[in-house]
């Protein structure tokens, strides 16, 4: 069975594969739409954000252990700004897919014990076995939101 050729450019081009996808929606030429690979690709950014937020909320916690357990003043700066960076990425994440922030709460204790196991690696600190942080994605997003020491 030979490929058409839209979908040969898909695995040869796939930048140009994308140009001539979006001109062929844009003049409604969809004979000529890789259906099946556009189709994989939509999915594929909706995991993409997903796996995005996972990422950036387990950072988050690595970041908030340390703050609040570790005790190297030296570094708490780096880990303060590395906190605010990630709550900023993390906001505009649910800024611009609203509908991620129920996925947001379903993950936080996964993405915690991500986080714990990671920094017990790491470190010899007695870290919360139990999710310690705040339950709503507005305090937790906040400057001080995982801050222990000021809650």
């Amino acid at each position: 069975m030979t490929q058409s050729p839209v979908k040969t450019l898909y695995v040869t081009d796939f930048a140009l594969w994308i140009d001539q996808t979006v001109n062929s929606l844009k003049s409604q030429d969809y004979s000529n739409v890789d259906w099946e690979n556009l189709i994989e690709e939509i999915e594929g950014l909706g995991k993409r954000d997903r796996r995005e937020l996972e990422s950036r909320l387990t950072t988050l916690f690595e970041h908030a252990l340390k703050r609040n357990y570790v005790n190297l003043p030296e570094c708490y700066g780096g880990w303060e700004a590395t906190i605010s960076r990630t709550q900023q990425e993390l906001s505009r994440i649910l800024r611009d897919s609203p509908s991620l922030r129920n996925y947001f709460l379903t993950i936080c204790n996964e993405c915690y014990q991500n986080a714990h196991t990671n920094m017990s690696k790491e470190y010899e600190t007695k870290f919360p076995d139990d999710y310690p942080f705040p339950n709503d994605v507005e305090t937790l997003l906040q400057q001080n939101g995982v801050n222990l020491k000021n809650v």
